[in-house]
């Protein structure tokens, strides 16, 4: 398993790290969220909630060979009652670290002699609910963990923000404004399309546009093919395939296909960024050219490409 060589401790403080980032991520993509998207974002968040939930739990139960879920959100339960709830990463976590500490008995190993008589009287004092103290430890402890991971998020810098702004004071100086293109993977191409048509005329669809950026890079493998690492595997990806994605499925665009596009148009293409220099693509194009805009942060469902149209 590849957390094999993890010691419970080091296990721990990793799962509380993605705790941490996932909440750093999740609160990102709320602020994106509005009306119309909402529902949808907060079903996304769900899933990568579940998801690392369910990832935590199986590397403990690798590592120890089992681990109960506790739901503490609903109130105590009665001793016995062994139900496994839903768990979200942050009770997760709180679990694991409180099942570091020394195990307590259970309420059924509580024998006869543990129940004290008071002096001059029958009645008997009431057992103590040990399981019920753990689980309020265990709350409080999650409750700790998801204010430490909100007050770190509230200590970073807003990078959304400022990216905007930057672009935007960009976008003044050069006498263009951002025009919006919609989110869901062809946006690069989508942003292309809108720049041919309003800059050269060309009325040209996204479907195309991925043909002729496929069929231009698999023509020239030898300017491509260096640039196809892939950073998971350490090893170059097969063109073929990598073409085949990009032209039949909604693989993002990046510099490959500008660059590819730009020489099948034979039209320069820049790519306005915050923070950085403009990248241009075959400056020496003999045709308009093709102005687009770059966000890494603003964006909370990753890396965007809008047009930019003149002001």
């Amino acid at each position: 398993m590849s957390s094999g060589a993890e010691t419970e401790d080091v296990m721990l403080a990793r799962h509380k790290k993605e705790v941490k980032d996932l909440v750093g991520r999740t609160t990102g993509m709320k602020k994106q969220a509005n009306k119309n998207t909402r529902k949808n974002i907060l079903k996304q968040i769900k899933g990568l909630e579940d998801e690392l939930a369910q990832k935590h739990e199986q590397e403990l139960k690798e590592l120890h060979g089992e681990i109960a879920g506790i739901q503490v959100d609903e109130g105590v339960k009665d001793e016995g009652d062994d139900d496994e709830d839903e768990l979200t990463p942050e009770k997760l976590l709180a679990q694991l670290e409180l099942g570091n500490k020394e195990s307590e008995p259970k309420a059924s190993e509580i024998t006869e002699k543990e129940i004290n008589t008071e002096e001059g009287s029958g009645s008997q004092k009431k057992k103590r609910n040990r399981r019920k103290e753990k689980l309020a430890q265990r709350e409080a402890e999650m409750k700790r963990i998801q204010k430490e991971a909100r007050e770190e998020q509230g200590q970073k810098p807003d990078l959304r923000s400022i990216e905007l702004k930057n672009i935007k004071d960009l976008c003044d100086i050069q006498h263009v404004v951002q025009y919006d293109i919609t989110p869901d993977g062809h946006c690069l191409f989508a942003s292309i399309a809108d720049q041919l048509k309003i800059r050269q005329g060309t009325d040209v669809g996204i479907k195309q546009l991925r043909k002729s950026a496929a069929d231009y890079i698999k023509e020239h493998p030898d300017d491509f093919t260096p640039f196809l690492f892939d950073e998971e595997t350490m090893s170059l990806k097969n063109i073929d395939e990598y073409v085949n994605k990009l032209e039949n499925t909604a693989m993002w665009g990046g510099d490959l296909e500008i660059l590819a596009i730009s020489k099948v148009f034979d039209s320069p293409i820049s790519v306005m960024m915050s923070g950085r220099a403009a990248l241009h693509m075959n400056e020496a194009g003999s045709n308009p050219e093709l102005k687009l805009v770059y966000y890494q942060h603003a964006f909370g469902l990753g890396e965007h490409y809008n047009s930019l149209h003149d002001a």
